[in-house]
């Protein structure tokens, strides 16, 4: 059964394989950590910052587990109160266990998560256009394509567009997003 739960130290080593393992297919659709990330010591110290910024109501990070064995990561990050209650979604599932979706999964326990606990409003995700799989796993999640930003990210010697999602978790009821919606942001093939 999948879960999501904060990370503690004693998840230290596992993130760290976690991490290595997947740090060139996650290369390919965010921009890189520093090389001194992936070292035990550098893993201990971000469980730490995530630790202090979940008591400080600033941000919320969880390992996603299958059973016993990190698959991914899911975080609810930028916290801002009062007035807005949101929050910025992020996501990433390892290489060898994507497309079975636990993305998707992930993401509705976060979702849960941040409607009953951390009384949030909105989610917002940012997503490059390419990245279809990931529009798809907000869009079977309620959220609703509101934005583009041409030419807004600097990734890999390149300038790329951001597609802007939102969901707001007030809105009991309210429709999902439609595929339409997000291929009216979407771009063009020729």
């Amino acid at each position: 059964m999948l879960k999501i739960s904060p990370p503690t130290l004693s998840d230290a080593d596992a993130l760290l394989a976690f991490e290595v393992e997947n740090r060139a297919y996650f290369e390919q659709w965010i921009n890189a950590r520093p090389g001194d990330y992936y070292s035990a010591s550098a893993v201990r110290e971000a469980i730490g910052a995530a630790t202090s910024d979940r008591d400080d109501d600033r941000a919320y990070q969880y390992l996603v587990r299958l059973d016993d064995t990190i698959v991914g990561r899911v975080n609810l990050v930028s916290v801002t109160r009062p007035y807005f209650n949101r929050a910025t979604l992020g996501y990433r599932i390892g290489r060898r266990f994507a497309g079975r979706g636990y993305a998707s999964q992930a993401v509705k326990r976060a979702m849960d998560i941040a409607a009953s606990e951390l009384n949030l409003s909105r989610v917002e995700a940012i997503v490059r256009p390419q990245n279809i799989g990931s529009m798809r796993v907000l869009e079977r999640n309620s959220f609703v394509a509101f934005g583009r930003a041409g030419r807004a990210m600097h990734f890999h010697g390149e300038w790329h567009d951001l597609v802007y999602f939102e969901c707001h978790l007030d809105e009991p009821g309210a429709p999902p997003a439609t595929g339409p919606a997000i291929a009216a942001l979407t771009p063009k093939s020729n």
